[in-house]
């Protein structure tokens, strides 16, 4: 590397977000939107070189990013270099840069013990120099091989495998059952951690590359499964994991109850569509809201509702909260299960003078008004105790509120894709297909993202795109059915 010592030199220093007070006002991106290339230099030079690079193994890089050699090419002022090595690994590295959690860092050997490169700020700025410079263009696809493939679901692990394909040179079609083309990317995550220009930017550059993209049309409804088949030699189910986890407490069918998902897409649908945010039953405005549920999407259930307007945000957790440092049942290299604080949290301390978050809170039963709405929970705190739950009595509780948002995962795909199909699915509901072959029951259909492994991150999805694609490009041109 080009400064060995630098790890010992220098701390590190992570690129601020926009003033709360500020970002608050708006559905911007929380980012400040500009990078102080000096300082990113000097937080390449902390890489280690180190023997093994963690940051770019299984506990750390699902996509394998070459994260030494871009680190070592920004400290030294490469940065055209460091678009070309992230761009071998990671098809969009401006989204990834933007809402990975960043499992790299959690296995960087610096972080044994001092605090990890700021590997996530540095991806995010080589890919926003490399547009700003205009070197990321359309690339040309100069062969064609006749063969044609379907993707289903427009996702990053869809996109990822059609961005594959294309370039291979099969011709490749995307059908999006929503208005808009990029899945979870679209709807699922809000704005202010990635501005739907972003989607759209790469969306386009796709296009211009010889990618066709059909939307409003559902696969398995408005297009039988079947009638694709006759259409394409290769079909890759990548829909995602949308059968979200409910929670069947009494009373749940009061109005004003609603799954995570739905509220969000609903917010960023209005914003995109009228230019303000939503205004429906499902706003959060002069309402006591609780989020059931944490992780990122929580998270972004807080800061939607914050800037709504909403009277008050509470997070309910179901476990207890993290140590501020890793326990021993929780070693270096694996994700580190500590406490964080996100961008929603930081912003309700500020509008509300408190975390949201109440830990160990098991939701017994919701409270229904006369007319039907949801009007406050009924909780009780729990425990773990050798690995069962166990309620503490005399710790009941009612809390107001006219909006509960449902933030509890995904349990598996909707499965009326699978039934059209004739595939199989798992023993967790997902399409059944072995990673790295992804292959399902019925040949020439594939599956891929969270449709098939589970609920997981988008920089898995670019894994399991990246992945498909070079099981589907082997089966176009086996000897079988090349030609």
């Amino acid at each position: 590397m080009g400064k060995v010592t630098g790890f010992l030199e220098l701390d590190r220093e992570v690129e601020s977000y926009r003033d709360v007070e500020i970002r608050i006002k708006d559905y911007d991106e929380i980012f400040s939107g500009t990078h102080n290339l000096d300082q990113l230099q000097q937080q390449g030079s902390r890489c280690m070189d180190c023997g093994v690079p963690f940051c770019q193994s299984e506990s750390g890089c699902p996509i394998d990013n070459l994260i030494p050699e871009w680190n070592d090419l920004v400290y030294n002022n490469e940065w055209r270099d460091a678009l070309e090595r992230l761009e071998k690994t990671n098809n969009f590295p401006e989204f990834t840069g933007r809402v990975c959690p960043a499992p790299c860092e959690g296995s960087c050997v610096l972080g044994l013990i001092d605090p990890a490169v700021t590997i996530k700020n540095i991806e995010l700025a080589i890919v926003d120099k490399g547009f700003e410079e205009g070197w990321i263009k359309v690339r040309s696809v100069s062969t064609r091989s006749g063969k044609k493939v379907a993707v289903v679901g427009s996702g990053p692990a869809g996109l990822a495998a059609a961005d594959e394909l294309n370039q291979i040179g099969h011709s490749v079609t995307v059908y999006e059952r929503n208005d808009r083309i990029g899945g979870l990317l679209m709807y699922g995550i809000p704005n202010m951690k990635l501005g739907k220009d972003v989607v759209n930017r790469r969306v386009e550059l796709l296009r211009k590359e010889g990618i066709e993209f059909m939307t409003n049309i559902d696969i398995g409804r408005d297009i039988s499964t079947k009638e694709l088949q006759s259409k394409f030699d290769a079909i890759i189910f990548s829909t995602g994991a949308t059968k979200a986890r409910d929670l069947p407490a009494k009373n749940r069918n009061s109005k004003g109850i609603y799954p995570a998902m739905d509220y969000l897409t609903s917010n960023t649908k209005s914003l995109l569509d009228k230019g303000y945010a939503d205004k429906s039953e499902l706003s959060a405005q002069g309402r006591d809201v609780i989020v059931i549920g944490g992780g990122d999407t929580g998270t972004d259930c807080i800061g939607t509702a914050i800037r709504q307007g909403a009277k008050s945000i509470i997070n309910f957790e179901l476990m207890s909260q993290p140590p501020a440092d890793r326990s021993e049942s929780n070693p270096w290299p694996e994700w580190p299960t500590i406490f964080r604080v996100d961008y929603g949290h930081e912003e309700s301390n500020k509008v509300f003078g408190q975390d949201p978050r109440h830990y160990q809170l098991l939701t017994k039963a919701f409270v229904r008004d006369s007319n039907g709405n949801v009007s406050g929970i009924k909780t009780i705190n729990v425990e773990l105790i050798d690995g069962k739950l166990n309620e503490i009595s005399g710790t009941e509780k009612t809390w107001d509120t006219q909006l509960v948002l449902l933030s509890m995962g995904f349990v598996s795909p909707e499965h009326y894709l699978s039934e059209d199909a004739k595939i199989d699915t798992d023993e967790r509901g997902n399409y059944k297909a072995e990673h790295g072959d992804y292959s399902t029951s019925k040949e020439g259909i594939f599956s891929a993202g969270d449709c098939r492994r589970g609920q997981s991150l988008v920089v898995w999805a670019i894994n399991e795109g990246r992945g498909v694609a070079n099981s589907v490009n082997n089966f176009l041109m086996n000897s079988k059915r090349a030609g």
